[in-house]
């Protein structure tokens, strides 16, 4: 399949599909190693996939499990510059729920995935010391403490 990605000059085009795992008041986020940031997890889009398909394949991809897909959170059309590039992403962002027997879930410390052979370090944080991370798109900071009740549309920008 061809990823819903495009370059024009110095700005990439991205369609993403992002899932929010919050169990026992943490939520899981992860960085590729050497990052000195964090997010959630997900990926692109692929032409006619379906954003729920998109989010249960990159969750088998990157961590080997089946994540159930709750309900769409954010529509966000998201700007920000990340190694030097402009970036343009128009992401999708599901509650999931990961597997209850899956070994990580209790994990307290970072563990690590796999990002088409480049490693994907992950981690459960306590919602209350987002505050303290370097986290994006930032509007998660406090948006992850405050689900909405229904899917809202933003427009955010990182720069």
């Amino acid at each position: 399949m061809t990823m819903i990605t495009f370059i024009q000059e110095n700005t990439r085009f991205t369609n993403r599909v992002v899932g929010v795992a919050i169990d026992q008041g943490r939520v899981l986020l992860h960085q590729f190693e050497g990052d000195d940031f964090w997010a959630l997890p997900g990926g692109r889009a692929e032409l006619l996939e379906p954003a729920i398909a998109t989010l249960r394949r990159e969750m088998a991809e990157e961590l080997n499990i089946d994540v159930e897909v709750e309900r769409l959170l954010w529509t966000v059309e998201n700007f920000f510059e990340y190694r030097g590039m402009e970036h343009h992403e128009l992401g999708l962002y599901f509650l999931m729920r990961v597997p209850a027997d899956w070994s990580q879930r209790s994990a307290a410390g970072s563990f690590l995935g796999d990002e088409h052979g480049k490693p994907l370090v992950f981690q459960w944080f306590p919602l209350e010391t987002l505050s303290t991370l370097r986290l994006y798109p930032s509007f998660l900071i406090n948006g992850l403490r405050h689900l909405p009740p229904a899917p809202q549309h933003m427009v955010h920008t990182d720069l």
